[in-house]
């Protein structure tokens, strides 16, 4: 009995309320907190990614301080942004994997990009950076060796003198030619005397 007189006063109460109605305002509040929220979790995890890669910097520290400072074949820095990334040089850097944990060393090709070391753990993929820093610099001094032979071999044939090339020219030339011409007027007299020859007998023989 009771409960049916609460029922009745319950639908009373809700019918005299006004009804709820949804405002832009709200929804933009709303919408705003969302962003802010996800926003949080993005620059969360970007510092999270940063802190790991200036402790792969802190690890190489010692590596980069040994490179020439006439190399100028590498960065050695921490870019921003959405994805921050170690640069080693202008193809290869050091990025973290979508887990935000392991340590990606990848390098572009012309064929694509390539990973050349991925790991958890810093230091087998610092060691990897290591070696191909040491890889780069040795190909710059090949390099280099190879421009100071290419010099010295273009001075070289520079002090070499010039091998002397013997041209016939003026009278001896002339002469040579006369000749040639003398020889085959020669023969070709002595061949004209035959044919006359030939002539002269068979003109006697036939009025015998």
């Amino acid at each position: 009995m009771f409960s049916g007189l609460g029922t009745m006063s319950d639908k009373a109460e809700n019918q005299d309320q006004p009804p709820q109605i949804r405002r832009l305002v709200d929804v933009v509040r709303e919408v705003k907190n969302a962003m802010a929220d996800r926003d949080d979790v993005v620059v969360e995890l970007r510092e999270a990614t940063r802190t790991r890669l200036e402790l792969m910097a802190a690890e190489l520290a010692p590596v980069f301080a040994e490179v020439p400072a006439d190399a100028d074949l590498f960065d050695f820095t921490i870019s921003s942004g959405l994805q921050p990334r170690l640069w080693i040089d202008a193809v290869s850097h050091v990025a973290m994997a979508r887990d935000r944990r392991t340590y990606r060393f990848l390098r572009d090709t012309r064929a694509g990009r390539v990973v050349l070391a991925e790991d958890i753990a810093i230091k087998p993929v610092a060691d990897q950076v290591a070696r191909y820093v040491a890889e780069r610099l040795i190909e710059r001094e090949r390099m280099m060796d190879g421009d100071i032979q290419s010099l010295r071999s273009d001075e070289a044939a520079t002090e070499t003198p010039p091998t002397t090339v013997v041209r016939r020219g003026g009278w001896p030339a002339f002469l040579s030619g006369l000749g040639l011409v003398a020889a085959g007027a020669l023969v070709g007299l002595i061949a004209t005397v035959l044919t006359l020859w030939d002539r002269l007998i068979n003109t006697f023989g036939s009025g015998q």
